[in-house]
């Protein structure tokens, strides 16, 4: 494992900052889900920072339970080509599902994403859990949790094979000669698998950064299989540095199976935040947003997780009810722990939803505390960086004022960005083009 220590920065564009009642908040933008200007507004102060992306969550699927973010917000490739054009450094990251989308379609999208941003494109690799998906794209049923994953396997191969088409410089585009490209750098695919056929090759030419960075948000056993294979960061949570390092060290572990280096992958934690001047501050500003959550809502919130489960049909004070393997197939990951938690706890209903619509910030304290966190995570090997989900509409502005001029004088976090690529932010080297390297291969057992 590396010991560089740099930590790496990341926020989420999640409508108003904040639980999912924070468009109530006194100070929220309270159309910031479909409100460009917000978007742009965030990006910008993001890229002050030297953070090095922005990112966009997406799902495929409401109803009238769901929260008030997912009921009118802005389509992910959408929204982020259009900041692009008002960025420069700052990577753009954004969700797409496998399982409800073509990968050709995809492939293209992400790539010209990437020529438009002169290199910062990301995908978010989502595999779906919401069942109710399938009723919005002509499916009889959901696919099975093991299912979505090897269906997301073969995606990605053939995403990479699309980006693979045409070599470095293909387009040569010579007036003199009339010559447009080099034949001899057009690859087509022509891949023919178990749920995909796909012919080729991509009208796309080579992206900047050879091709747009995988993410990977998923963190049961498949998931992080998927990403020890694919991905180049992943968006996890876990709720304590303990449960972090675990996590860490294995999927760390499995990217150097998969014959990769240990820091080819970058371990993203998704976090709370919540700056206060001192413990009063930040206890009485956690419960000015708690209380903008009704329990009604907290159910509903809750529902989401477990298929849009009506809790409303339970006892609130009685214990959590027993709910077999409801979930399983939708945030499998978050509601095995979810069940476990409200058993080993003994909680009652109400506790486990105000716990999920309401969580405590776990990064949360004066700047010095919440940067030393920070630090410990990194150094610790729970995390190669974060993404920040502020706790306020006004957390961003505190974090990005006060909390990254530390960790810049603590040598901790850098003051420039080190390229015009999300690649180059991340540190990552540049893969080989697969046709191009076989080709080599090939040479080279030939000799």
């Amino acid at each position: 494992m590396s010991n560089h220590k740099q930590i790496r920065l990341g926020t989420i564009l999640h409508g108003a900052n904040g639980n999912m009642s924070a468009w109530r908040h006194p100070e929220a933008v309270v159309d910031a889900s479909i409100n460009f200007e917000f978007a742009k507004n965030v990006a910008l102060q993001a890229e002050r920072a030297k953070f090095d992306f922005v990112f966009v969550a997406d799902g495929l699927y409401i109803n009238e339970k769901s929260i008030p973010h997912f009921l009118n917000r802005f389509e992910p490739i959408t929204l982020l080509s259009a900041l692009a054009s008002v960025t420069k450094n700052i990577g753009l990251v954004g969700t797409v599902s496998t399982s409800y989308s073509e990968p050709f379609t995809i492939a293209r999208q992400f790539a010209s994403l990437d020529h438009l941003s002169g290199g910062r494109a990301g995908w978010n690799v989502v595999t779906t859990p919401l069942e109710g998906t399938a009723k919005n794209h002509t499916r009889k049923q959901h696919p099975e949790h093991s299912q979505r994953y090897e269906i997301a396997d073969e995606y990605l191969q053939v995403a990479k094979g699309l980006w693979d088409s045409w070599g470095e410089g293909a387009f040569v585009r010579n007036k003199e000669t009339g010559q447009f490209f080099e034949r001899s750098k057009l690859h087509t695919l022509n891949h023919k698998g178990k749920h995909f056929e796909v012919a080729g090759p991509l009208n796309v030419e080579r992206s900047p950064q050879d091709r747009p960075i995988l993410f990977q948000a998923g963190a049961s056993g498949a998931g992080r299989a998927l990403a020890a294979k694919h991905a180049d960061a992943i968006f996890t949570h876990q709720a304590t540095l303990e449960e972090a390092q675990a996590f860490y060290l294995d999927v760390k572990q499995q990217v150097i199976k998969n014959g990769r280096d240990a820091d080819d992958l970058l371990i993203f934690q998704g976090i709370g935040v919540l700056i206060g001047d001192s413990a009063e501050d930040v206890e009485r500003q956690y419960l000015e947003t708690a209380a903008l959550v009704t329990i009604d809502d907290a159910l509903n919130y809750l529902g989401r997780f477990f298929e849009h489960h009506d809790f409303s049909q339970y006892e609130l004070d009685a214990p959590f009810p027993e709910l077999g393997t409801l979930g399983e197939n939708s945030f499998k990951s978050g509601t095995d722990e979810i069940k476990r938690k409200a058993k080993a706890e003994n909680l009652t209903l109400r506790q486990v939803a105000l716990q999920a619509a309401t969580p405590r910030p776990p990064f949360a304290g004066t700047v010095e505390e919440v940067a030393d966190q920070l630090e410990l995570w990194v150094k610790e090997e729970a995390a190669d960086g974060f993404i920040i989900a502020g706790a306020t509409p006004k957390t961003l502005d505190t974090f990005v004022e006060k909390v990254v001029p530390l960790l810049q004088q603590r040598g901790l976090y850098r003051t420039e960005y080190p390229g015009t690529t999300l690649r180059a932010s991340f540190g990552l080297k540049r893969p080989e083009n697969q046709f191009e390297q076989s080709e080599k291969e090939h040479l080279h057992a030939v000799e």
